[in-house]
């Protein structure tokens, strides 16, 4: 696998600490030569695999995962490679995208990251789908202006809040599919309602779609989302993607 990014023939170790999920690869002059992941929660020493042997010059890290979290991987770093990691911030301009947020600290840096990968991608108006915990959906223009965005609950947060303030609501078995039809149970009404709305939202963002503009899907849930509409790409690691322009 190949990234064509702008960076030097250094070895770096670039982390996406989610709220959920912990993803990691080493880039070698502009070649991703391994990768991996671990739940944020089991994050330890031996989570980067044989890294751990490597020589690792330098780490970029964008992380919404708190400063507990943070401060476990400033101690990993310093203790396996005598790095001090760089972690992204979000800021008023970089690398051509402009936020339109007052308070610019106020994004989550792993919004700012996936905006400025997607459009240095192809340096014109993009939207931006990440579905994690939850979905977010950013619209640039195409002088790179950040115009706004959504934030609505993603498929996971959306069942777990049907069962923490629904008493009648449970279920336990995940579907092995996923499907919109109508559920027969209420394990299957609250499974296939969320992926319904899941749908839809996909759908409506299809219709915020400006003619030559590009459509980005990324985070766990993303590839569904992009399979749906049959539009626009699926990009695993566009949070990581804009570490090179966010920590240089």
């Amino acid at each position: 696998m190949q990234v064509k990014l702008a960076l030097g023939h250094t070895m770096r170790l670039e982390v996406d600490i989610g709220n959920t999920l912990l993803k990691w690869r080493v880039i070698d002059a502009g070649n991703v030569i391994k990768k991996g992941s671990v739940l944020t929660q089991e994050f330890a020493h031996d989570s980067f695999g044989d890294v751990v042997n490597d020589r690792v010059d330098e780490v970029f890290v964008g992380s919404v995962a708190g400063f507990e979290c943070d401060k476990r991987l400033r101690k990993v770093c310093r203790a396996l490679w005598e790095v001090e990691p760089i972690f992204a911030k979000t800021s008023s301009q970089c690398a051509g995208v402009t936020n339109s947020y007052e308070d610019p600290s106020k994004m989550g840096v792993d919004r700012w990251l996936a905006m400025i990968a997607a459009y240095k991608r192809v340096n014109k108006a993009v939207i931006v789908v990440d579905c994690g915990s939850a979905v977010t959906v950013e619209y640039l223009s195409d002088k790179g202006e950040h115009l706004g965005g959504y934030i609505i609950p993603g498929l996971r947060l959306m069942r777990e809040s049907l069962l923490k303030n629904t008493a009648q609501v449970r279920f336990e078995k995940q579907p092995a599919e996923i499907v919109t039809h109508p559920g027969v149970s209420t394990a299957e009404a609250v499974l296939q309602g969320s992926v319904y709305l899941f749908k839809a939202l996909a759908y409506a963002i299809e219709g915020d779609l400006e003619k030559g503009a590009e459509l980005f899907f990324t985070g766990g849930d993303g590839a569904l989302m992009q399979e749906m509409i049959q539009v626009g790409r699926y990009e695993s690691d566009l949070v990581m993607d804009g570490l090179a322009w966010v920590c240089r």
